[in-house]
């Protein structure tokens, strides 16, 4: 079943104050908003109808709405952000949500879940652990995804500080075919390795680009990782995004929407 709907909220004014490891300087917040309208519009001709939440300059990060929320069609799950600074955008979240599903279930303290580590394939669910989702988190949300009819396998990334979220190196893209940084590539296959038809494996060169995002039958792409397009684009319609001033504060293209 492919998506119908997405949520997305624009980046505030305090954009450039939000978490971040990259040495890529500050993100110009005018050009941050074109970013984001283009991707919206992308969403849009996507044939996803589109709710736009209003920017909240208190909370920074709070344009990367997929860290809040695992959504699905059976249900949805508020998560507890990793990051103390990010808790507070989870109420809005919920407030919006609720237009949707009818029962929110929701992660608690001490357990952590940032939705960017969740990679859903095909109804089974892999959960990282991470600097941002704990192990009593992990363990929550497959308590959570087990009662909503779902299986889950958890995969430990915290001996790869490079990748802030599962989903950093990862994507799926359906028909058993998946996008793998190096760093991540033997665990998924001892994972699921019986459900990997199609591995691309991520030049070490456009790591960023491993975080695309199918919609519907399109493919998201972040602009500027040409080896990447060129191996995505075979048999698939892409769509390139630029991305660099989310790149800038750690986020990607699956970060800035939650699609359902």
């Amino acid at each position: 079943m492919g998506f119908t709907r997405a949520i997305v909220r624009p980046p505030s004014r305090s954009f450039a104050a939000g978490l971040s490891t990259s040495a890529e300087g500050a993100p110009d917040l005018t050009l941050a908003l074109e970013q984001h309208a283009a991707y919206v519009r992308a969403l849009r001709d996507c044939g996803l109808e589109v709710t736009r939440l209003e920017p909240d300059a208190a909370y920074p990060d709070g344009t990367f709405v997929e860290d809040t929320a695992i959504v699905t069609e059976r249900g949805a799950i508020l998560t507890h952000p990793g990051a103390p600074s990010r808790a507070g955008e989870v109420r809005g979240i919920g407030d919006c949500l609720k237009g949707f599903y009818e029962n929110l279930q929701v992660i608690t303290a001490p357990g952590t879940v940032d939705g960017g580590d969740i990679c859903e394939a095909d109804g089974h669910f892999l959960i990282g652990v991470s600097a941002r989702t704990n192990e009593h988190g992990a363990d929550q949300l497959a308590h959570h995804l087990r009662r909503l009819g779902y299986g889950s396998s958890t995969l430990d990334i915290r001996a790869s500080p490079s990748l802030l979220h599962l989903k950093s190196g990862i994507a799926y893209l359906g028909e058993g075919t998946w996008v793998a940084g190096a760093g991540v590539q033997e665990s998924l296959r001892s994972l699921v390795g019986d459900r990997i038809r199609e591995l691309i494996a991520v030049p070490a060169t456009e790591a960023y680009a491993a975080n695309c995002v199918r919609v519907n039958d399109r493919l998201l792409v972040a602009a500027g990782y040409p080896q990447m397009t060129a191996a995505l684009g075979r048999n698939r319609r892409v769509v390139q995004l630029e991305m660099s001033e989310f790149r800038k504060m750690d986020g990607g293209l699956s970060c800035l929407s939650l699609r359902f």
